[in-house]
């Protein structure tokens, strides 16, 4: 932590108070002393809540004196079961470049601190975006015949994001040029074996993953041309800020899994729940053959408004992707069911999201055996 003259030290005796202190697990002084010294115009007291929602990464919410906003997002605490996840690091990477670039609606971040004596683990300090943030694909906080706008606008954001000029914005060395699907095969199938192997208090292993030798398989005899481009790795609404009133995308969260890959990863993520009917879990809600009743777009709808935006020719074909998003997410899910068997579980929503885990496997393996994401 800088010593700087130029900045002020915290007031002697100054009291640093948090709401719900006791769920977060570091010392609130220390981290004043570092944003007076790392966060233009900081001023203590600090009040500070953890988000409920953030299931990988522990989020809070910071208010300072003035009554200025503030996200701290860091990474949990105790041993990782992947050393590349959580990786808070590259989140502030990536927001910082596109901030700087201009063209995708990111909070603007403020410092990044990997010095694990401030609150355990590293973290990042980013501005609060106010807005309304949808944990429902289906959108069922607002009138039917809005939502359609909100769709557009969440796909015209996606195409702007992989729109993104790699080069002007530094990001050009963020990932690997190529095999994006076979990284990422190969990268999920060692998380996945790992967090089988995890036991709780009673002995009980979380075990693997419903079918994953034949989605492996499957995967691997289907795999995509390469694309390259930023892809955001969750891209999906309770992922968006949108603006307090209108259907405008004015923030974009939870960029832990960002890196160089294939696009259409990111567009089949958005469009998960046009695959699943039969779960019914935020983002997750499937909405296969009920999209016009629910007022959203069609699946063609999307795709073309994609394609249109980004400058490719028509979609025909999500199949891989599409399988692909739902093996990604049973992955996930079984992770969040591995930090519930160790104590690692940062959200009371953990025992849910958990519970989708066999779920995504299986809706994994229904689209890799018939025709679900044809058009």
């Amino acid at each position: 932590m800088s010593s700087s003259p130029a900045k002020p030290a915290a007031p002697a005796g100054q009291k640093t108070y948090a709401v719900n202190n006791t769920t977060l697990g570091f010392e609130p002084d220390s981290l004043v002393l570092y944003l007076y010294d790392h966060v233009p115009k900081f001023v203590a007291p600090l009040r500070i809540e953890k988000f409920a929602l953030g299931q990988s990464n522990p989020t809070f919410f910071l208010v300072d004196g003035r009554e200025q906003k503030y996200v701290l997002r860091k990474k949990p605490a105790g041993a990782l079961l992947s050393p590349t996840a959580h990786a808070v690091e590259r989140e502030f990477k990536v927001l910082d470049a596109l901030g700087k670039a201009g063209k995708v609606p990111v909070p603007r971040v403020f410092t990044l601190c990997t010095d694990t004596n401030v609150i355990g683990t590293p973290f990042y300090i980013m501005d609060f975006v106010k807005g309304r943030i949808f944990p429902n694909a289906l959108l069922p906080e607002l009138p039917k015949e809005q939502r359609k706008d909100y769709w557009k606008a969440a796909i015209k954001t996606l195409a702007a994001l992989h729109k993104t000029d790699l080069k002007a914005a530094g990001l050009d060395k963020f990932g690997p040029p190529r095999g994006y699907y076979a990284r990422q095969l190969k990268t999920l199938m060692k998380v996945s074996a790992a967090q089988a192997q995890v036991k709780n208090a009673k002995g009980e292993a979380v075990g693997p993953m419903p079918g994953v030798a034949a989605l492996k398989e499957w995967f691997e005899k289907n795999m995509p041309a390469d694309e390259t481009t930023l892809v955001h790795g969750d891209f999906k609404f309770d992922n968006l800020i949108f603006h307090p009133t209108k259907p405008e995308v004015i923030g974009i969260l939870d960029w832990e899994l960002a890196t160089l890959g294939h696009p259409l990863s990111d567009l089949a993520n958005l469009l998960m729940c046009y695959f699943s009917t039969d779960m019914a879990v935020g983002s997750f809600t499937g909405v296969k053959g009920r999209e016009r009743e629910q007022g959203m777009l069609t699946l063609r709808e999307c795709l073309d408004l994609y394609a249109a935006e980004v400058g490719r020719p028509p979609l025909k074909d999500l199949q891989f992707p599409a399988a692909f998003v739902y093996f990604k997410f049973s992955t996930i899910t079984q992770g969040i069911k591995a930090r519930l068997f160790r104590g690692q579980a940062s959200s009371k929503e953990a025992a849910t999201m958990a519970g989708l885990f066999e779920p995504c496997a299986k809706t994994a393996l229904q689209i890799t055996m018939g025709n679900s994401s044809k058009l």
